[in-house]
């Protein structure tokens, strides 16, 4: 990371279990001078900071997180374009930038660790090359199995018990064995001190990060927690449960670990849709090379059962391309020439030649993971306000211990060593792991599950917003309407002739994306009719567009529009009226006082709108459809569908209206992308609909890739499921905690039953998040 001086700096880190690991980390970089901003995502493992020059070196931030028992290494983004580049294959510099975050099998962390809050283990990083030769980790970095290096890539993808993590498993049950065998074989006086052996071997490497954490101003950490218990239970006699305590500890950490790294699993499978390698054509020949060393332009041919390795245009061919691991779309689409097809998608049919149209860093996959990776930042109210209670949560519960210790025999004369043995036990209910984990596991799950059937949430704030929907305002044109219309009638007016009328209007709609511009263009040209020069068009909200076309301003607007500025006559506004009633929408054409006629076109709904209505009616939702047409096709498209309707509406009218519906509940926007920027923005939760577009991917709140209605409710389902599990995720920890806080105080439970309280309830809570997984939201069950 020499090469830069400055700016935002992104590392993975492996070995985080929950979010108070996220916190340590956190705390202890935001204190290193010139450091600033700092972000650390629990599920995408990364950190990001801002660092000002001649400030603090990035192997000085290195070197402090692996202190605290965390692996770290840059993000392989820059040695990965190195490794491509200098391979014969690569197409030529800069052909990936950014692309090794999203493009490279991230490697399996079965062996994730936990300190902070959590524990010591063994994790690994993002990328072979940060791991031992880029960066000198040789796996141990000074710590040693004992005390649990996090970024030793030999155990990627090992069995447990073969990791470093599950070493110290092994060794403590081992030392522990040994004990009791001592104790069978000899005396409990001898027992005793192999019991304290065990013990204190097992809690050396934990009582280390306890430390460093402690010089690093955070002494309320589940480390010091476990050392001052452990060493407690030692002085008052109870070393043989001080040494199963480090041994059920150990065993904690390995579930956790096992358990975070499911938790990820959904995010890391998005990465391996896309292949590793292209087909690329060239001269004539073709080669296998890294797929994340295309290039925009260049052509790769797609062979069938392969997937496809870029998005891009065909160029030739043509076969069923099944967008599944894309969008969800479980059905596979036939599509030829001049059509775009996502990266990770399947050509099930014939050979396909494909134009590279996105850099692989780019690329819809990539951009969906972006999205999910950075989805952390936005966090739920909840979560925000669970951080702030884990805050003091731990310390009042350590005052609690040294109150149990010290009341009792101070006050009523008890046993000494009874009471601080309760009170050892409550210092190990004391962390809120499974508290604070309990809301980011969710959200992570839930964004996982939505990503994989085409619905996308940027964080939990949009969960949040979207569980508590109560109306839903639909954009007509694209959204409720399949968004591709058809010309079903010109209409010149008296003395033009119809080819007139479409070079004009051609012309003033030449460029434009909207669905009823691009009718206007396939009609043009199904007519060999060639649109006039044309320039400085402009859109005119709510109206229409007007372009300079031959050198005077010409229109296509609403006869509305038209009559106020060109003087339409009444039969012929007669006329739109009618074609409007039988759901057409009507556009005229016109020169600066003069009217050239009319363009009637038909977009019909989508064939799943009306059951999307429905299943909105069931979940307590009401719907209406919000649209700058005019209102016998509004009121054509909506009585079909069952729901309400506004037409004629400016972006100012949509703004007004979703402020409206928001007075009694929340509001979701469904809109395009492009049109309705600010109807989005206002609504509590916007939502693009868009087959993988970077509009979609990137303007609202949510995104729904499927262009499908009912995609709409499942959206709400999932949120509204997601939130319930938060809600049992959080019962589920404060009440275990609750339960053997007062149990331990009664002396019904002792230390060991305290571990696994804290640990069992981590797990517990991981395990019922990643239920999530498996929730389809587009089951009304």
């Amino acid at each position: 990371m020499t090469n830069q001086a400055q700016g935002r700096r992104e590392w993975r880190v492996s070995g985080m279990d929950c979010a108070a690991c996220t916190t340590k980390v956190t705390r202890a970089v935001e204190r290193l001078p010139g450091v600033s901003q700092v972000h650390v995502a629990l599920m995408s493992e990364r950190l990001s900071l801002n660092l000002e020059p001649e400030t603090t070196r990035p192997e000085e931030i290195e070197a402090l997180v692996r202190k605290l028992g965390f692996g770290i290494a840059p993000k392989a983004r820059d040695a990965l374009r190195k490794k491509v580049l200098a391979m014969p294959q690569a197409s030529g510099p800069g052909s990936a930038p950014g692309s090794a975050s999203f493009q490279t099998p991230r490697p399996s962390m079965k062996d994730a660790c936990a300190t902070g809050c959590c524990s010591p283990a063994s994790s690994h990083d993002d990328d072979h090359s940060h791991g031992n030769a880029s960066h000198g980790h040789d796996g141990h970095d000074g710590h040693g199995a004992a005390s649990h290096s996090h970024d030793d890539p030999a155990d990627r993808g090992k069995p447990w018990f073969r990791t470093v993590k599950g070493g110290l498993v092994i060794l403590t049950g081992l030392l522990l064995a040994v004990a009791w065998i001592f104790e069978l074989l000899t005396s409990a006086e001898t027992g005793y001190w192999a019991f304290m052996a065990a013990c204190l071997i097992g809690v050396a490497p934990v009582a280390k990060r306890a430390f460093e954490a402690a010089r690093m101003g955070q002494p309320f950490t589940i480390e010091s927690l476990m050392t001052i218990a452990a060493v407690g239970a030692l002085v008052i006699g109870a070393a043989e449960e001080a040494a199963l305590v480090v041994f059920l500890f150990a065993i904690g950490e390995v579930l956790e670990g096992v358990a975070a790294d499911k938790a990820r699993n959904g995010i890391r499978a998005l990465a391996d849709l896309v292949p590793k390698t292209a087909l690329l054509e060239r001269d004539g020949r073709m080669r296998d090379v890294p797929a994340d060393s295309l290039e925009i332009g260049q052509i790769v041919v797609v062979r069938p059962g392969d997937r496809v390795p870029a998005d891009g245009e065909i160029v030739e061919g043509v076969s069923g391309i099944d967008e599944s691991p894309v969008t969800g779309e479980s059905v596979p689409r036939s599509k030829g020439p001049g059509e775009p097809v996502f990266a990770g998608s399947i050509n099930t049919e014939a050979v396909l030649r494909v134009r590279v149209a996105r850099e692989p860093s780019d690329n819809t996959i990539a951009r969906i993971i972006r999205l999910v990776e950075e989805a952390e930042e936005a966090r739920a109210p909840t979560e925000r306000f669970i951080d702030r209670f884990s805050r003091w949560y731990m310390p009042a519960v350590v005052a609690m211990a040294a109150l149990v210790v010290i009341v009792p025999p101070l006050a009523f004369g008890a046993d000494w060593n009874t009471w601080i043995y309760r009170g050892l036990a409550l210092l190990l209910i004391g962390c809120p792991c499974a508290l604070v984990i309990s809301v980011p596991a969710s959200i992570a799950s839930a964004l996982s599950s939505g990503a994989r059937r085409g619905l996308l949430m940027k964080g939990g704030a949009v969960i949040e917003a979207a569980a508590n929907i109560r109306h839903v305002a639909f954009d007509k044109t694209g959204t409720l309407t399949r968004g591709r219309p058809v010309v079903t009638r010109v209409l010149p007016a008296a003395g033009v002739g119809e080819a007139e009328l479409l070079a004009v209007a051609a012309a003033v709609e030449a460029g434009s994306s909207h669905p009823l511009a691009q009718a206007i263009l396939r009609r043009a040209k199904d007519g060999g009719i060639v649109p006039l020069p044309s320039r400085d068009a402009r859109a005119l909200p709510g109206k229409g567009v007007e372009a300079l076309v031959g050198g005077a301003l010409a229109w296509v607007a609403s006869p509305r529009a038209a009559s106020e500025k060109a003087g339409i006559d009444g039969p012929a506004i007669h006329q739109a009226s009618e074609l409007e009633a039988q759901g057409m929408t009507v556009v005229a054409v016109f020169r600066e006082g003069k009217p050239l006629g009319m363009i009637a076109m038909r977009d019909e709904p989508r064939e799943d709108a009306a059951e999307a209505i429905r299943q909105l009616e069931a979940l307590g939702v009401s719907a209406v459809m919000l649209t700058g047409d005019n209102p016998r096709t509004a009121a054509a498209i909506a009585e079909g569908l069952g729901l309400d309707h506004q037409a004629e509406m400016m972006p100012g009218d949509k703004l007004a209206a979703i402020r409206e519906a928001a007075a009694t509940g929340g509001v979701m926007m469904i809109g395009d992308g492009i049109n309705d920027a600010p109807a989005l923005k206002q609504a509590s939760v916007g939502v693009a609909m868009g087959s993988g577009t970077g509009v979609a991917l990137e303007t609202a709140d949510a995104a729904i890739l499927r262009d499908r209605v009912t995609d709409v409710p499942a959206l709400i389902r999932l949120a509204r499921v997601t939130m319930g599990n938060i809600r049992q995720n959080v019962a589920l920890a404060l009440g275990l905690k609750a339960v053997f806080l007062v149990t331990s105080v009664l002396g019904l439970t002792g230390l060991w039953i305290a571990i696994l309280a804290d640990t069992g309830a981590t797990v517990l809570v991981t395990l019922n998040a990643l239920r999530l997984l498996a929730y389809n939201p587009e089951s009304e069950g």
